[in-house]
């Protein structure tokens, strides 16, 4: 059987019952005393400068955390500019008839966690607002524009400044850098659905066909300093900074040069340390930084041996646990060249084993300079992509890679630009940026 409701749930949800209504009603008061510092001040055109005269009063709605909110204003028009005006309405910076800032700012919030769906129930639990998928879709859609925008604006502002850009007082001396990409399903429809009438039935969507993607590049930046061992081997960061974007390597290395100038953290004696996993496209935009220290991720390395040696000694080996580990240890200690002369001593025993050995060859020969395990630990970079990788995981797969999930390309745009505001700890800066007026 079910037990009782506790006492305190239900004196909490009672409370919050009798005082909703007195908060709608004091926001009421307090636009009323709005409005009346407006009062007998008409506003002038905006084109002809003349003042506007005054017609009527206009009633006006919006929904806010407490609920719907009613009011009158005073309208203006100019007759010869056909302009009109409320300043009440601008000032309130609120839009008739939709969301409310501060609820629109935490359905957002919502809507970037989980699907659109759940997130509308979950603001009718939280605030007691029934609202559609559609409405926390389409606030997503507004606050993650705006958004977006900003990011490239601040693109190209750095961008075009890598040379002459101002210097920082106080730049750390190392900053790592992380970058990495990873598939996300794209809808394959040129045109949204759109109904005729109520009674008519939306077509079916196109089918999705296999290998239907684009790549989301997310790219993380820290400061080696503030890393802090919680226990032995294990470590974590203080603080970090992402990036990311439905674009080329160009766009997201844009990206991280804007975002170390915005943190200050890129100075003329500062190192930039670039892991990545061997991809070329990473290693050919890593010369924009004069100063740094390239690291090929160890578990990539570790990897490659791992996949020669299943082949060459057998699956199920104990022999092949061994000789990776072996080798493992040897690259973490910086002998790179000692485990390519190895190497080229087995003797492959098929053709099929031959290639991968010597894919596995050239691989370490063409990194080896970015292999110096021993030395990058010594001086406290790290030698491994852990911090990339869980990025994707948060930035990408928690909300965009679930079960069935395609993506246009602007609405993808759109939340990984507040998702990774949320997680640069950055939301309330979307309290400075006004909403597009259309999605």
């Amino acid at each position: 059987m079910l037990a009782e409701v506790p006492l305190l749930v239900r004196l909490e949800r009672e409370v919050e019952q009798e005082f909703r209504p007195l908060l709608r009603a004091r926001l009421v008061e307090r636009i009323a005393a709005e409005a009346a510092s407006l009062k007998g001040t008409a506003p002038r055109c905006d084109m002809c400068g003349k003042v506007m005269e005054c017609r009527g009063r206009k009633p006006f709605s919006f929904t806010c955390r407490f609920g719907e909110i009613k009011h009158a204003a005073s309208a203006y028009r100019c007759p010869p500019c056909r302009q009109q005006k409320c300043p009440l309405i601008d000032k309130l910076g609120v839009e008739v008839g939709r969301l409310s800032g501060s609820l629109a700012r935490l359905v957002a919030l919502l809507g970037i966690v989980v699907p659109y769906e759940l997130a509308a129930r979950l603001v009718l639990l939280f605030f007691g607002v029934e609202l559609s998928p559609m409405t926390v879709w389409r606030t997503v859609q507004r606050l993650g524009q705006v958004v977006e925008e900003r990011n490239e604006a601040l693109a190209r502002h750095h961008a075009g400044a890598h040379s002459d850009a101002s210097t920082p007082e106080q730049a750390p001396d190392a900053v790592l850098l992380g970058v990495d990409g990873c598939a996300l399903g794209m809808q394959v429809r040129e045109h949204r659905r759109t109904r005729k009438s109520s009674e008519e039935k939306l077509p079916p969507l196109p089918v999705v066909e296999e290998g239907h993607f684009r790549e989301v590049k997310t790219g993380v930046l820290l400061l080696p300093s503030e890393r802090v061992e919680l226990s032995p081997g294990r470590r974590s960061v203080l603080r970090r900074a992402l990036v990311t974007c439905l674009g080329n390597a160009d766009a997201i290395f844009d990206r991280l040069w804007a975002k170390l100038h915005e943190l200050q953290w890129l100075g003329p004696k500062t190192v930039v340390i670039i892991v990545g996993d061997g991809a070329e496209w990473i290693w050919n935009r890593a010369e924009m930084f004069p100063l740094r220290c390239e690291i090929l991720d160890f578990w990539h390395a570790v990897e490659h041996a791992w996949e020669f040696g299943r082949l060459h000694f057998g699956d199920t080996s104990p022999t092949t646990t061994g000789w990776v580990t072996r080798l493992a240890e040897d690259l973490r200690a910086g002998k790179v060249e000692d485990v390519i002369a190895r190497l080229r001593t087995l003797q492959p025993a098929t053709d099929e084993v031959k290639d991968k050995l010597d894919g596995l060859i050239r691989y370490y020969t063409n990194n080896a300079a970015r292999m110096r395990y021993d030395e990058y630990l010594r001086r406290g970079y790290g030698i491994g992509s852990g911090a990339i990788e869980s990025a994707h995981k948060q930035v990408v797969h928690a909300r965009l890679r679930q079960a069935g999930m395609r993506w246009s390309e602007a609405g993808a745009r759109r939340l990984l630009a507040l998702r990774v505001l949320l997680l640069n700890q950055q939301w309330s800066l979307l309290d400075r940026l006004a909403m597009t007026r259309a999605a």
